[in-house]
């Protein structure tokens, strides 16, 4: 159910081109940064020691943009006893009022959200024992609301503009993740299994979701929306397991069921045992993670390769190597599905401590197999300062720019649908208005810390060919984000 705008409108674009302004007034109390010190999403779940041996711990290679400050304090000393004793709860709420006033099928405006908490228990510190030492276990459900402004308003399934929307069910609780976490030989090998988001561990960075555009936010298109590495909020079944030979350098694999449903563990994401599992999607991650310089520079540097063993139909192709849509015989299938990815970004300028405060230039490239994912390449580039020198040291600021191509044979199958005289079929990312080839979106944000635990964000994105076609003239959207963290 889309909540009602209590503003007009335009007193809406106002209030969101005004509020950077607004906030600069306002004193910097609160420092919520994606990764390094975030508590929501995987937190950092193993201990440092000063055995000579050790690996350091780098910490979640995912983690929403919310931050370990709390509005609500430390819970009247609840907060410190509570972790003391290895229990770390935390609570969020997240709102994302967004409106189209350009271009697009139409103009009109929604506001989408989430209320999440998340449970992440140290069983070593809970137990004071040995035998429980660096075991973790990581739990998230959240409750979803509102309308997609993307699918709704502009005619585009490919970019939404909002990162919150969709794949929540109608249920008090959707469950986003609940695994178990163990680390071995002094965090050179760290295991985890259970009902993980895929991408929440493969092709992942903190610096994601500091943007809107949900075809970045947590994790990239187009394998997000694939069957065998569905992210956050679905989960698979399966493990995961990361080795680290130096503090700079790990290998990551892992083995994941693939759920061949609409949804993973079902519309509530607690049915687990669905029928069809019996297929298996296989990612490999290898990173580079370095330091430079005195000021010690992050940089994260990977490169990945996916592969899942189902089998799926041919966008195009009928048992015969003719359209299927022109034809009417039955859809050709083709057994695996692969995927590819290399990212990176880089500190260029350090502002303060933390591995997010600087100036950071991030890049990537994304690729799936085009025969059975209508997109089949994705390229992204930009850039993000946070701890900036204006005045405002825990805000930030960044730009993104995003391009992405549908496959050739989504192009096909949409021109045969076009000489059959018939509608679109759909695609992994949704309805389709028209013959598609690429997409571009451009995006900026400011993120303004105005409270503990309370964070602002106007941003403005503009959407070039909305849906990867020519159907509707190119949308500008002005969103305001809000979270929360209680």
């Amino acid at each position: 159910m889309t909540k009602r705008i209590f503003f007009p409108f335009r007193t809406f674009w106002l209030f969101a081109f005004l509020l950077p302004l607004m906030a600069a007034a306002l004193p910097a109390r609160a420092q919520i940064l994606p990764g390094g010190n975030s508590s929501i999403g995987l937190l950092p779940s193993l201990e440092v020691d000063n055995e000579a041996n050790l690996v350091e711990d780098p910490g979640p290679l995912f983690s929403a943009p919310y931050g370990k400050d709390h509005f609500f304090g430390n819970w009247g000393g609840a907060q410190p006893w509570l972790i003391n004793h290895g229990i770390h709860i935390l609570a969020d709420v997240h709102e994302e009022l967004a409106g189209n006033f350009r271009g697009g099928r139409r103009k009109g405006e929604t506001d989408a959200g989430q209320a999440g908490v998340e449970l992440d228990v140290d069983w070593g510190k809970l137990t004071n024992t040995d035998l429980f030492k660096n075991f973790w276990t990581h739990m998230m459900v959240v409750n979803g609301h509102g309308r997609n402004l993307s699918t709704d308003y502009i005619g585009d399934s490919i970019g939404g503009v909002q990162q919150i929307y969709g794949g929540r069910g109608n249920v008090v609780a959707h469950l986003v993740y609940l695994y178990a976490e163990h680390s071995f030989f002094h965090n050179h090998l760290d295991v985890s299994a259970g009902w993980i988001p895929p991408g929440s561990f493969f092709a992942a960075s903190p610096l994601f979701c500091m943007y809107m555009n949900v075809a970045m936010c947590g994790n990239p298109a187009p394998t997000k929306y694939t069957e065998g590495a569905r992210d956050w909020p679905s989960g698979n079944l399966g493990f995961v397991a990361r080795v680290m030979p130096t503090s700079e350098t790990y290998i990551m694999g892992a083995l994941f069921a693939v759920s061949p449903h609409a949804f993973n563990g079902g519309i509530s994401g607690w049915a687990w045992a669905q029928d069809g599992l019996g297929k298996f999607s296989s990612p490999v991650e290898v990173g580079w993670l370095p330091k430079f310089g005195k000021d010690h520079l992050n940089g994260h540097y990977k490169a990945g390769f996916g592969y899942d063993n189902s089998s799926y139909p041919d966008l195009l192709e009928d048992i015969h190597g003719n359209p299927w849509i022109e034809t009417g015989m039955p859809k050709r299938y083709r057994a695996g599905r692969a995927s590819a990815w290399v990212m990176a970004d880089q500190m260029l300028i350090r502002n303060g401590d933390g591995p997010t405060n600087g100036l950071i230039a991030l890049a990537g490239w994304m690729w799936a197999d085009g025969h059975t994912t209508a997109m089949s390449h994705h390229i992204w580039a930009g850039m993000v300062e946070t701890g900036a020198k204006w005045g405002r040291p825990m805000d930030s600021v960044g730009a993104m720019y995003q391009w992405e191509l549908m496959s050739r044979a989504s192009t096909l199958q949409q021109e045969a649908a076009v000489n059959a005289g018939v509608a679109f079929p759909s695609n992994q990312w949704g309805p389709v208005w028209g013959v598609q080839s690429h997409e571009n979106i451009y995006e900026v944000f400011y993120n303004a810390h105005v409270a503990p635990g309370i964070s602002l964000q106007p941003d403005f994105q503009y959407i070039n060919r909305p849906g990867g076609s020519t159907v509707f003239h190119d949308a500008a959207v002005m969103g305001l984000q809000f979270n929360a963290v209680l």
